[in-house]
């Protein structure tokens, strides 16, 4: 497990401020990296040049994909959380794409932060409470008839109360546990299997090559499958959030 280790970097292992270490680790260093790629993604896409070229448009094409999302989703209010939901969308994908960056033979060790619950449930806390602040916001202490769904019969409000409200609050913890399942689950297979590549070819001739071989194909099928993953993750995050922003919104 040693892929997933948080690792200070630079010497900060002894930063401290009011008694709390705030080391700069290898986690923190591909946020940076996921930060400053979905910042230069997006800002070669800001040229508005009559005629798109390439990079404009797959900028475009991903807003209004978000833009499209959130219509069909929120409805006309969704407009207002594009920025939101497109810049928490573009930063798990690249976060998820840069963990898969074959670097390991030039010495380097890629990082897949979202491969961590501390940051997943962070970004599910924070879509939480978008839809905590907007949901009282617009509908104050109306926003509990949430829990009660229309034409429930008086004698089932109580016990339809708590398990709707029991529902609500688990969502933060199913949204980052579903992403940092998917991508810890995919590295450490990959890990196995890079095991068995090494290790057949290390047992010398007899079926260890063989085993090498066959392990060497499964791990290069696993690799594009986890591209897939890396795309599908960040989309069901996306949408999930968006779902929540509905129920604040418009309280189905």
């Amino acid at each position: 497990m040693h892929q997933f280790t948080i690792e200070p970097l630079f010497g900060s292992n002894n930063w401290e401020i009011a008694g709390y270490n705030i080391a700069f680790t290898n986690s923190a260093l591909w946020m940076a990296f996921a930060a400053i790629a979905l910042w230069v993604f997006v800002a070669g896409g800001m040229k508005r040049q009559l005629v798109p070229g390439r990079w404009q448009m797959a900028v475009e094409s991903f807003t209004g994909f978000i833009d499209d999302m959130l219509a069909a989703n929120v409805g006309k209010e969704g407009r207002k959380y594009v920025p939101y939901i497109f810049s928490i969308f573009m930063f798990i994908l690249f976060a998820n794409i840069l963990g898969l960056l074959p670097i390991g033979v030039l010495g380097l060790h890629a990082f897949t932060f979202t491969s961590h619950f501390s940051v997943t449930g962070v970004l599910a806390i924070l879509s939480f409470a978008i839809v905590l602040i907007v949901g009282f916001w617009k509908h104050g202490l109306h926003f509990f008839s949430l829990f009660v769904p229309h034409g429930t019969p008086l004698p089932m409000i109580p016990l339809i109360f708590v398990i709707e409200l029991v529902s609500f609050l688990v969502r933060p913890f199913s949204l980052g546990l579903r992403l940092f399942v998917a991508m810890m689950a995919g590295h450490v297979l990959l890990e196995v299997l890079s095991g068995f590549v090494i290790n057949g070819f290390n047992a010398g001739l007899g079926i260890g090559p063989v085993v090498s071989v066959l392990s060497f194909v499964l791990m290069v099928a696993i690799c594009a499958l986890e591209i897939l993953v890396a795309g599908i993750q960040a989309y069901v995050f996306a949408l999930l959030a968006s779902l929540y922003i509905n129920d604040a919104e418009n309280l189905h």
